[in-house]
C-alpha cells in the first residue's frame, strides 16, 4: 500500500482555504500513486478552534464543509482515492448531560470516497491539561473504526487516543488491524520530539500492528505545531520521519499484512473504553481485494533532525510567521535598544517575514550608552531591516516638567514613552508592534506595564533569558557556517544585560546571575515546585523566597502582556492560570 501522510499547515475557521490544501494535497499524492491519504487532526477547520466549538453555526458550517469537500474531490476525478481528514463534529445524540458541553460537539475526522462521508468517528481520549481544554469543548467517541483498503484493515485513531494507555490502542490489536493511522495536532515544545518518538514506538508494539503518526505543521496564536511525522512497523523500527516545521507529503510504500477473510465486528474490549470498558467496531470496505506486488517507488526515510537551539528557534520563527500572516499584517516594528532580547526578536521576525517587513525604532534617553545606540544600528546593518532614531529626551524633560517624579517612577516613565512612541507609529504606519520581553523577566515582574510591554506578539516570552544568549551565539554560528553575515552584534551578546534608565544600571544590581534565576524559575514556573523542593535542589533560602515573592507579585502584569509563542512546558497565559488576588505564598 502506498500511503501519503500530508503534514501540513492549517488556519482556524478558513474552511474554504483549509478545503483547497486538503484537495491540492489530495491531488498531489494521486498524481503519485497513493492508496491512501491522511490530513491531520482537525485539519478542515483548524486547531485549536476554542470556543467556536461550542457556536452551533460553526459546527454546522464545518459539517457542511466536509460534505461539500468530498463531493469536491469527486468532481475533480480524485474521488476514488480514499481521504482521511479532521474536521469539528457533534454528537447525534445530542441529550445534555451534567458537565459536557450544550450541543455535544466533538472533535473528529472523517473518511471520503467517492463523493461520500464513508465514516466518521470522534477522538475517544480527551485532554484536559496544560493548554487543552478538550473536556470544555467536546465529547468522546466509543468507536474503533476500522476501514478495509486494498486488504489490509486501517484502524483509526486521533492524538490523545495515542498519548493515554487504553482505549483504540490495544483495540486495534484486538480487532487485527494492519495499520494504526493516527491523526494528530500536538503542540510543540522542547524536547517532545524524543519523547513522541519513544511513544509511537511503544504503541505499535501494543498495537502489534504498523503505526503511522501523521501530525500537523504551522502555528496558531500561542501554539507552534513542528510536523515530525513517524511511521513505525509494529516492532516500532522507524521506516519514515517527516521535517520538522515544514510542510511536507510524506509517501510510503508499506508491506502490510492482508486482512482477515471476515471484517472485524461486534465489541473490543479496551482499558478504559466506554463506560464498561469496550468500543464498538465500525468496519468500512473500501476495496477489498489487495494489491499486486509493485516496485517499491517511496521506501520511506528519515528527515535529517535539528540540534535543541536549531528547534527552538525555528519554533519562534514558525509562530511570529504564522501570527503575523494569519492575520493579514505585513510588517512589525520592533524597538531596538541594542541589547539581547530585542536583537533576537529583530532577528526572529527577518528570519520569519523578511528584514524588508521589519522596521526598527531606536529611541535613547539621557542614559543611554552610545554603545548601545551603535549596536542598534549594526544590527539594522547586518539584517538589512529598516532603522530610525527618535530620541525620547524632549518628551521626558516635558513629562518632567509637569510632574514631579523620581525614583522608579522616572526609570518607567522611559519605557512607557517608548511604548506610547511605538504605538503612536503602528497606528499610523500600520506596523503591529512585537515586544521584546523574555520569560525571565517576565516571571520577576522586570516588564514595565504600558511600556516594554506594548505589542501585539511577544516572540520571546517563553524564552528564559540564559536560552536567549543561547539562541543568539547558535543564530550567528549557524549565519557563519552558511556563509552569511551574523545577524545579531557580538557586543549586544557579550555586554552585561542592562535596562539602562539610569546611570549605570545593570540587571545583577537587583538580579542574580541568570542561570541561576533561571534555575529557580524553571523548578518554580514550569515543574510547580514549592519552595522547600527548589531550596533541596541546592539553592540559597533566601534567594528563593526573594525569587518566589517576586513571581508571585507579577501576576497582574503577565496577564496583561500579548500572546507569544509557546515552546515549553508551561508558558504563562494558556498553560498557568493562577488567581491574581491571592494570599498564598510558598514559605
Amino acid at each position: 500500500m502506498r500511503l501519503a501522510l500530508n503534514q501540513i499547515d492549517s488556519c482556524v475557521g478558513d474552511l474554504a482555504g483549509n478545503a483547497d490544501a486538503v484537495l491540492r494535497w489530495t491531488r498531489h499524492a494521486a498524481e503519485r500513486g497513493a492508496h491512501l491519504v491522511a490530513f491531520p487532526e482537525m485539519m478542515l477547520t483548524g486547531y485549536p478552534v476554542e470556543d467556536l466549538a461550542l457556536r452551533p453555526s460553526f459546527v454546522e458550517a464545518g459539517r457542511a464543509a466536509l460534505h461539500d469537500l468530498a463531493a469536491r474531490l469527486d468532481r475533480e476525478g480524485l474521488g476514488a482515492t480514499p481521504v482521511v481528514v479532521g474536521y469539528l463534529d457533534r454528537s447525534q445524540e445530542r441529550l445534555p448531560r451534567y458537565g459536557q458541553p450544550a450541543g455535544s460537539p466533538q472533535n473528529a475526522a472523517a473518511v471520503l470516497q467517492h463523493g461520500e462521508v464513508v465514516l466518521t468517528f470522534a477522538k475517544h481520549h480527551l485532554p484536559n491539561y496544560g493548554v487543552f481544554d478538550e473536556f470544555r469543548y467536546f465529547v468522546p467517541g466509543d468507536t474503533l473504526p476500522v476501514i478495509r483498503v486494498h486488504g489490509v484493515d486501517v484502524a483509526l485513531a486521533i492524538c490523545e487516543d495515542l498519548w493515554q494507555d487504553g482505549g483504540r490502542v490495544p483495540a486495534a490489536r484486538a480487532a487485527g488491524a494492519g495499520l494504526l493511522l493516527v491523526v494528530n495536532a500536538s503542540p510543540y515544545e522542547v524536547n517532545k520530539d524524543d519523547t513522541r518518538l519513544d511513544l509511537v514506538r511503544k504503541r505499535a508494539e501494543e498495537a502489534g500492528c504498523a503505526l503511522a503518526y501523521l501530525a500537523l505543521t504551522g502555528g496558531q496564536d500561542e501554539l507552534v505545531f513542528d510536523g515530525d511525522s513517524i511511521v513505525v512497523d509494529a516492532q516500532g523500527t522507524v521506516v519514515a520521519r517527516g521535517p520538522q516545521f515544514a510542510e511536507e507529503c510524506l509517501l510510503l510504500d508499506m508491506d502490510l499484512p492482508a486482512a482477515a477473510p471476515e471484517p472485524p465486528a461486534g465489541t473490543v474490549g479496551a482499558d478504559g473504553a466506554g463506560e464498561d470498558g469496550r468500543l464498538t467496531i465500525v468496519h468500512r470496505t473500501l476495496s477489498a481485494e489487495p494489491l499486486p506486488r509493485y516496485p517499491v517507488q517511496y521506501p520511506g526515510g528519515r528527515a535529517a533532525r535539528l540540534g535543541d537551539e536549531e528547534e527552538m528557534y525555528r519554533a519562534l520563527v514558525t509562530g511570529v510567521r504564522a501570527y503575523v500572516r494569519k492575520n493579514h499584517f505585513r510588517t512589525v516594528l520592533i524597538g531596538l535598544s541594542g541589547g539581547i532580547d530585542s536583537a533576537l526578536t529583530a532577528a526572529i521576525a527577518c528570519d520569519a517575514l523578511g528584514p524588508e517587513n521589519v522596521h526598527g525604532v531606536s529611541m535613547p534617553s539621557r542614559y543611554s550608552s552610545q554603545h548601545s545606540r551603535d549596536d542598534a544600528a549594526e544590527l539594522a546593518r547586518r539584517t538589512g531591516l529598516h532603522l530610525r532614531t527618535v530620541p525620547i529626551d524632549p518628551m521626558f524633560d516635558a513629562y518632567l516638567a509637569a510632574t514631579e517624579l523620581t525614583g522608579l517612577a522616572e526609570e518607567n516613565l522611559q519605557s512607557r514613552l517608548r511604548g506610547t512612541l511605538l504605538m503612536a507609529i503602528s497606528n499610523q504606519e500600520g506596523q503591529i508592534v512585537l515586544a521584546p520581553g523574555n520569560k525571565s523577566e517576565l516571571a520577576v515582574g522586570y516588564s514595565t506595564l504600558y511600556g516594554d510591554s506594548v505589542g501585539a506578539y511577544g516572540p520571546i516570552k517563553d524564552v528564559y533569558k540564559s536560552a536567549v544568549f543561547r539562541l543568539a551565539r547558535w543564530r550567528n554560528a549557524h549565519a557563519a557556517a552558511h556563509g552569511e553575515t551574523p545577524p545579531i552584534p557580538e557586543n549586544s551578546i557579550s555586554k552585561p544585560p542592562s535596562a539602562e534608565l539610569r546611570p549605570g544600571q545593570l540587571d545583577t544590581d537587583s538580579l542574580p546571575d541568570y542561570p541561576v534565576l533561571d534555575g529557580i524559575l524553571e523548578r518554580y514556573v514550569d515543574l510547580d515546585h514549592g519552595r522547600d523542593e527548589i531550596v533541596a535542589a541546592g539553592f540559597d533560602e533566601e534567594l528563593v523566597r526573594r525569587v518566589l515573592r517576586l513571581v508571585d507579585a507579577a501576576e497582574y502584569k503577565r496577564r496583561q502582556y500579548p500572546p507569544g509563542t509557546k515552546i515549553s512546558r508551561k508558558v504563562f497565559g494558556k498553560d498557568r492560570r493562577l488567581p491574581l488576588t491571592s494570599r498564598w505564598h510558598e514559605g
